[in-house]
């Protein structure tokens, strides 16, 4: 059934698919020049109808609120570009630039590094960073309206990757977060794309989210909330199992690829094979050591209750006070053996610690500032500094402001390299002052995602991941030919929480593994991704559950015998709204 259009409703709305209508050939309706027995494009010569200035100013209209936050994040962008050139550099920038560090990182950045810096330097790299930054933003948008979020709802989810201070710095500085971030939302856009996703799509979307892995190797963790999400939205057992395998298997490709290129490397079959000594610090930091049954030989590696408060997880590993850094082997056993059994010690013996000490860091998250406790990572190194930042003889610049680097080429640190950083990759150091104080009083002073924000956000995504339960059943008692619009909704708010699921599953998984190793701010930048879409898909279904507790609108005056509207308004009235039970058939 064709549903009449009138010209005052398209200018209203600014929708053009409301206002154009369409013929029966399904081709746009024409101009009112039409209705007087002329052709469309005679109406105005020269132009066409309805021109692409009036579509842009048409698409404005409805998303003006994304439009806003975009060109408001596009400004923070360039702002940086200009304040801090070519680019931030640190501690761990010099890995995936020159290879210092070997083994402690996945290297999949260093792909794009070499790709980019063939033809361009590291302030092309930072402007794709920020156009990536841009980009999640609007396929997030995209997303939460293909799953029925509302225009403002879906703006407002997209804000926190736009506008936060510490998504700008780090999209500035020479690090993979960035790209991280990017894996996980294409990865998600791609499975969420259509209700049911196909087979193209779960093998796209398990390609991008096992490169996410590369970059960081906490990404192992999402096959977790992808492979859930997969297998429920799949029918039947055998789809399941297909569809399932088909994810899995795309999610190793780019894992197995990279692990065996540093397997060729240096003979280790593994994203990063300096990686394993990292849980030590959580661990130790966790610990109960007299209450520990330990070998007295191990007794060593476990800190004081003092200095492990004093270094936290992140010094544990890294301080030259940590016992890990102490610690001589007795003949027969090797350092790395008597960190292994420790670590295993404490995960079977005191389990409890481990898993409180991982929330109490996961808290911070949801706190009102930026807070940290002694032994983080410190969080001026993810906040825009009035000067160049250097980080020792590590990072650091010459009398005439060239980058110095001091490399190291072994996992130990071993013999250090110092070299200028090269002409073509940025050479020296510039710092607009004025606009680095006006970033940086901008990212402390509320230009950042407040915490209780991010806990309203997680709430409402648990919400919305619960519900999925109770609306599976609800659907099951309609029955498979239950129809008309009882259906449609329960149809409707089943896709909200299906999204939600995975976005939130991600979000938890993402969060909570890396908390598991050591709390820094720089890791909790996927929240700003995950946690703001999966609080709107959990906020619209919330508000779809809310409308239909609404009463029922009045029953209309009956219509004339001869189908005529009683009245002129109520005829308007139905053109635009249509039959108010039941869903339009478009036929």
């Amino acid at each position: 059934m064709r549903l009449p259009l009138t010209a005052g409703r398209s200018a209203a709305t600014g929708d053009l698919a409301v206002g154009q209508g369409t013929t029966d050939g399904g081709k746009p309706a024409s101009p009112a020049g039409e209705a007087a027995g002329q052709p469309a494009h005679s109406a105005r010569p020269g132009r066409s109808w309805p021109g692409a200035g009036r579509i842009a100013a048409a698409a404005l209209r409805r998303h003006w609120l994304i439009s806003l936050l975009l060109l408001a994040g596009l400004v923070l962008r360039v702002l940086a570009m200009i304040a801090y050139r070519p680019a931030l550099l640190y501690i761990d920038s010099l890995k995936y630039i020159f290879g210092a560090w070997p083994g402690n990182d996945p290297l999949g950045y260093n792909v794009i590094l070499k790709i980019v810096l063939v033809p361009g330097n590291l302030t092309v790299v930072t402007a794709l960073q920020h156009l990536a930054g841009l980009a999640m933003a609007v396929t997030l948008y995209a997303v939460l309206l293909r799953r029925g979020v509302p225009r403002w709802l879906a703006a407002l989810a997209a804000a926190p990757v736009l506008l936060d201070g510490y998504e700008i710095q780090i999209e500035q500085t020479i690090m993979p977060n960035v790209w991280f971030e990017a894996c996980i939302v294409a990865g998600l856009a791609l499975l969420l794309w259509r209700s049911r996703p196909g087979p193209r799509l779960i093998v796209a979307g398990g390609l991008v989210l096992g490169l996410s892995a590369p970059m960081a190797q906490v990404g192992q963790i999402l096959i977790v909330p992808a492979l859930a999400f997969v297998l429920i939205v799949a029918r039947g057992w055998r789809r399941k199992l297909t569809q399932g395998g088909l994810l899995c298997a795309a999610f190793l490709l780019p894992i197995v690829a990279f692990s065996a290129q540093q397997d060729a490397a240096n003979g280790h079959f593994s994203l990063a094979p300096a990686s394993g000594n990292t849980i030590y610090g959580r661990l130790a930091s966790s610990a109960d050591c007299p209450a520990l049954h330990l070998p007295s030989y191990e007794r060593a590696v476990c800190p004081s209750p003092a200095l492990a408060r004093r270094l936290g997880p992140d010094g544990l590993v890294h301080s030259p006070d940590s016992p890990d850094h102490l610690y001589v082997a007795p003949p027969g056993h090797t350092h790395a053996e008597v960190i292994s059994d420790f670590n295993h010690r404490v995960l079977t013996q005191q389990p409890l610690r481990v898993v409180w000490g991982v929330l109490r860091d996961s808290a911070k998250l949801f706190a009102v500032g930026r807070v940290t406790s002694p032994g983080d990572t410190p969080i001026s190194r993810w906040q825009f500094q009035t000067s160049y930042p250097t980080y020792g003889t590590s990072v650091y610049l010459s009398p005439d402001h060239t980058i110095m680097l001091g490399l190291h080429y072994a996992t130990s640190g071993g013999p250090e390299f110092t070299q200028p950083l090269p002409a073509s990759m940025g050479g020296r150091a510039a710092v607009d002052q004025s606009l680095a104080r006006f970033l940086r009083s901008y990212q402390l002073n509320g230009g950042y995602t407040p915490g209780p924000l991010l806990a309203l956000a997680a709430v409402a995504g648990l919400f919305g991941s619960l519900a999925l339960g109770a609306l599976a059943i609800a659907r099951r008692r309609g029955g498979p030919d239950s129809r008309g619009a009882v259906a449609a909704r329960l149809d409707a708010q089943y896709q909200l929480a299906l999204a939600c699921l995975l976005t939130f599953g991600a979000a938890v998984a993402v969060l909570l593994a890396s908390d598991a190793f050591e709390f820094s701010w720089r890791y909790q930048l996927p929240a700003l991704v995950t946690l703001p879409p999966a609080g709107a898909l959990g906020i619209a279904l919330g508000i779809s559950f809310l409308r239909r507790r609404r009463p029922e609108r009045p029953a209309r005056p009956a219509r004339p015998a001869d189908g005529e509207p009683a009245s002129a308004a109520e005829g308007e009235r139905a053109a635009v709204d249509g039959p108010v039970d039941g869903p339009v058939d478009s036929r």
